[in-house]
């Protein structure tokens, strides 16, 4: 079997499931650890927002919501690969950080359909992790965020994550894909 050049040793090993069982891959550059924190940071700062919302109103959101964009995203990177849970045909996607923005707190008349999901009263949000795979210094993560509202409704979404490191070490999200579960 030829092998391309670009996988190598470890990432075969990887991707077949530790097939290879002498060969030991070394994770150098992102523990589980720093992707559970990044997580939770996520919506430690989405709860963050909701209550700022409340208390100080719109302006002081956005001003919260741009500083969280602008810390746990990649778009000073490139184009960030966000799916948000609530968004409809032409704006589906939000590949720059002003679409992420006005998903998260609306009032952007180039996204005349969001009303801010990071403003509806959130006051709590949990990680519910079905697999972290971690290679290098990127990591992807699936399983459900759970958004608890003030009259105690919960919501939950299909999460997923890509990480990366960037050039100063700062972990980056750079894919994001969120769905409400069908209930058939």
């Amino acid at each position: 079997m030829i092998v391309k050049k670009f996988l190598g040793v470890a990432a075969i090993a990887l991707l077949c499931n530790q097939a290879f069982a002498n060969v030991v891959v070394v994770n150098q550059g992102l523990s589980e650890k720093e992707v559970l924190a990044a997580q939770q940071g996520w919506c430690a700062a989405l709860v963050d927002i909701s209550k700022i919302h409340e208390d100080e109103g719109q302006a002081a959101a956005k001003s919260l919501a741009e500083q969280v964009i602008d810390a746990a995203y990649g778009y000073q990177m490139g184009a960030v690969l966000f799916k948000p849970t609530l968004t409809v045909k032409p704006q589906t996607f939000r590949a720059t950080s002003e679409g992420a923005l006005s998903y998260f707190v609306g009032g952007d008349s180039n996204f005349p359909s969001d009303t801010g999901f990071a403003l509806k009263g959130w006051q709590k949000c949990e990680v519910d992790n079905n697999a972290v795979f971690i290679a290098g210094d990127s990591a992807s993560t699936i399983g459900k965020v759970h958004f608890t509202a003030k009259d105690g409704s919960v919501t939950s979404v299909d999460k997923t994550w890509g990480f990366v490191k960037d050039d100063a070490g700062d972990l980056r999200i750079v894919l994001h894909h969120s769905s409400l579960e069908f209930q058939g």
